[in-house]
């Protein structure tokens, strides 16, 4: 895999917004952090100045705008109180870090039963925005939220990790404008019946659940707009005729106006297109297709125009070229990017922050754990039950991540949502697809995680439906993990077909309309004192590693575990639990505070790009038609060890050298009739010459002889479909009723095996030639 090229996008934007919040930032105070339990490289950043200052809309950017991030005033109350205008509040907090967090300088405790927020700020607007409409806009709000402007209700919005914005015109005046946000966070406390999505947070951290992050956590900020102008811009790839479909949307009165679409390699123009308010087409030939290689992003620009032809309103965008679907390769459902199928191998990325939880302290901060993804050889991250910053996917997108976006969900507690609980939760999910159908990074959304918040399969079939209706061009996971936890069982539904095996890796079974992934695995914990924390002192692991080697050797084995597992069992993407430690949960590449790496990179990243090279080359799972009631011979294809055949002997099967000068016992020992499958004639079974009536089967993973007792379990276990063998010649004998796993040879031995680990017999080193035989003339004719 070759480094990402430099993306043209990220410099002339970054540094134009850069000077433009220099410009009209207010003046740069923030309240002093409290201490947080451990800090990160860019603790002490954080609040050098306006905090997060950057541009915080890179997919449709506009010149002026207005960065409200710093100082707010804060009163936090238990009841749900009227707001108070002209009056100063209590408290200050630096706005966009959770009011539980250090950044924040509040950092009131977890449990804290104050659930509602007022925030209060006075802002000026420039007078150079005088004639224009005044857009006041929130990154998110965590969880129902109110505002107003100088005692004027503006609107509100339900719904903790989407964007909204309100037209603050009319209550504006010259001078100090007092902007007071009101925000209700019942996080998992059941007040007044509540039941918001809320991911991992709780009152009660502890385990796999964290420190709740309440209030504002992304940014806030302003923004002058033509009284005609652009609010939207949908943009879909289409690789078929390399277009780019392009939906603009628009406020205020547009009768008459046309959209100019131009996109730009650089600062050259490779296509343009002039279109109304439904979807159109702009050309881009010969187009340079994204992908984790070769994350290229094209810029787009869009202008709003009049009946005259005038420029009313022009945004930046990017988009990248690239296609997700799925498809059969060498009898096997996988998905595709760009027509190929590539395994997609990331980690959970759960997005806490020691120091400002929900929030990254900053910028450089939010794009380092999606480069160190890199880094370490991933090519997909699965952004778990939360939903980044806008900066975030632009980070993912020039990077080249895969990103898998999950649904947040409801609590993982055994409650049941009512009618208006799973609407809320459904409309939450509709605004995640909407606001980030753009990025060409996202390629899959999950919609349920483990049953948490699922109340009944015909609600998780329809909304994953409903997700895939609202964005066909991706593809949708409709539950990870089906096979654990709370959940009701497989949906039947969606793109995907998702098990979650800790340790792992596993696999379900392909099929003709759903591909095979692991949601999540792994799970390896190592200590790192000094750089963890847990709020109750407990610290949590899916299996324990003494030291780095040991943690390293034992990742690189379940890698190629799950290469195993994609050659025999068809599992086309991974998840591995996690990118970095969280509270009390220490089983990161990295600790929590991202100052130490856990595992030897190097040795992490060449086993990932190996994974990921082999898929390129995925051979043939065919079906392999052998001859029947003929006598056949099987030898071993693993390098060094050809002289070898599949033998019995007292019973059990093993593998030993045979050649002409060997006894006639030895050749009929490792001679077999083909037969038709005592429990499927489209597979075989392999009969003994020496022993008629005597089938070679599987017992407890040990394959022996035995006699056909005539037992439904005896036909099933003596049964062996033939494949194209997995390491890409011969053939394999996968288990009629045991599927994914194979004939496999070990020290002499003959075992049923797929390779994922665990005993010596099922060591992944070897597995696929292992596995793979040669169908030989017989040694006894």
């Amino acid at each position: 895999m070759t480094r990402p090229a430099p993306v043209r996008l990220a410099a002339p934007l970054l540094v134009v917004v850069a000077l433009v919040a220099g410009l009209l930032a207010a003046p740069a105070h923030a309240v002093p952090a409290k201490n947080p339990p451990l800090t990160t490289p860019w603790t002490a950043q954080a609040l050098a100045g306006t905090p997060l200052p950057e541009y915080p809309r890179p997919q449709m950017t506009r010149a002026d705008w207005l960065n409200l991030n710093g100082e707010w005033q804060l009163r936090q109350s238990p009841t749900d109180d009227a707001p108070q205008f002209a009056t100063d509040l209590p408290e200050r907090v630096n706005v966009p870090f959770p009011v539980e967090s250090a950044l924040s300088g509040v950092q009131r405790a977890a449990g804290d039963n104050r659930n509602y927020l007022f925030y209060r700020r006075l802002v000026t607007v420039p007078a150079s925005w005088s004639g224009r409409r005044v857009l006041l806009h929130f990154g998110a709000v965590d969880w129902q939220t109110t505002v107003w402007v100088n005692g004027v209700a503006v609107g509100g919005h339900t719904g903790g990790y989407d964007a909204f914005t309100f037209d603050v015109t009319a209550p504006l005046r010259g001078g100090a404008n007092e902007i007071v946000v009101k925000v209700w966070d019942p996080t998992d406390s059941r007040q007044n019946g509540s039941l918001p999505p809320i991911g991992k947070q709780t009152k009660q951290p502890g385990g796999i659940f964290y420190t709740p992050s309440s209030g504002i956590w992304q940014t806030v900020w302003l923004e002058p707009v033509p009284t005609a102008s652009i609010s939207g811009v949908d943009l879909t790839p289409r690789l078929a005729d390399d277009t780019l479909r392009v939906r603009v949307s628009t406020r205020g009165d547009v009768s008459g106006h046309s959209v100019l679409a131009e996109a730009l390699d650089g600062t050259t123009v490779v296509g343009s297109a002039t279109g109304g308010f439904t979807e159109f087409a702009v050309p881009v030939p010969a187009a340079r297709r994204w992908s984790p290689d070769d994350p290229f992003l094209y810029h787009l620009r869009i202008t709003l125009r009049n009946a005259a032809g005038s420029q009313v309103d022009r945004t930046t965008h990017y988009f990248g070229m690239r296609e997700i679907s799925t498809g059969v390769v060498n009898g096997v459902l996988r998905p595709k990017l760009n027509g190929q199928f590539v395994f997609q191998t990331g980690t959970l990325d759960q997005g806490f922050w020691p120091d400002g939880l929900y929030t990254a302290p900053t910028d450089a901060a939010l794009a380092f754990d999606l480069q160190k993804h890199k880094d370490l050889g991933f090519n997909m991250v699965r952004k778990h039950i939360k939903v980044e910053p806008q900066r975030w996917f632009y980070h993912a997108d020039r990077l080249g991540l895969l990103v898998w976006q999950d649904v947040p969900s409801l609590t993982a507690q055994d409650i049941n949502a009512t009618d208006a609980q799973q609407a809320q939760l459904e409309t939450e999910a509709r605004e995640i697809v909407n606001e980030h159908r753009s990025s060409p990074s996202v390629v899959t959304y999950t919609v349920y995680n483990e049953g948490w918040g699922e109340r009944a399969l015909a609600d998780t079939r329809r909304v994953a439906q409903a997700v895939k209706a609202q964005d066909p061009t991706r593809l949708v996971n409709a539950h990870s993990g089906h096979n654990c936890c709370q959940s009701l069982g497989d949906p039947g539904t969606g793109d995907i077909d998702d098990w979650h095996v800790y340790l792992g890796p596993d696999s379900p079974l392909t099929s003709s309309s759903r591909i095979a992934v692991l949601g999540e695995f792994g799970g390896l914990g190592l200590r790192a004192p000094g750089h963890e924390w847990s709020p109750n002192g407990s610290f949590f692991a899916y299996e324990w590693q003494p030291n780095s080697t040991a943690l390293t050797d034992r990742y690189v084995g379940l890698v190629q575990g799950t290469q195993n597992l994609m050659l025999g069992k068809g599992l086309s993407a991974s998840v591995y639990t996690e990118i970095t430690d969280q509270e009390g949960e220490l089983n990161g590449f990295l600790t929590y505070d991202r100052q130490v790496v856990k595992m030897d990179q190097a040795r992490v990243r060449a086993a990932n790009l190996s994974l990921i090279a082999a898929s390129r080359s995925v051979g043939s799972s065919a079906p392999v038609a052998l001859p029947l009631n003929t006598r056949r011979s099987f030898q071993v294809t693993t390098p060094g060890y050809t002289n070898r055949f599949l033998r019995h002997r007292d019973s059990l099967a093993y593998t030993e050298i045979v050649d002409a000068n060997s006894s006639a016992v030895l050749k009929d020992d490792a001679t077999y009739t083909v037969r038709a499958g005592l429990a499927d004639a489209s597979c075989y079974s392999f009969e003994s010459v020496n022993f008629p009536g005597q089938f070679l089967r599987h017992q407890e993973s040990r394959v022996r002889n035995s006699p056909n007792d005539g037992s439904a379990l005896l036909r099933a276990d003596a049964t062996w479909c033939a494949r194209v063998g997995v390491s890409g010649s011969g053939v394999s004998l996968e288990s009629y009723n045991f599927r994914g796993r194979y004939l496999r040879h070990y020290d002499a031995e003959v075992w049923l095996s797929n390779g994922t680990g665990g005993a010596a017999w099922n060591s992944p080193a070897l597995w696929a030639a292992d596995s793979t035989w040669n169908v030989t003339t017989p040694w006894a004719p």
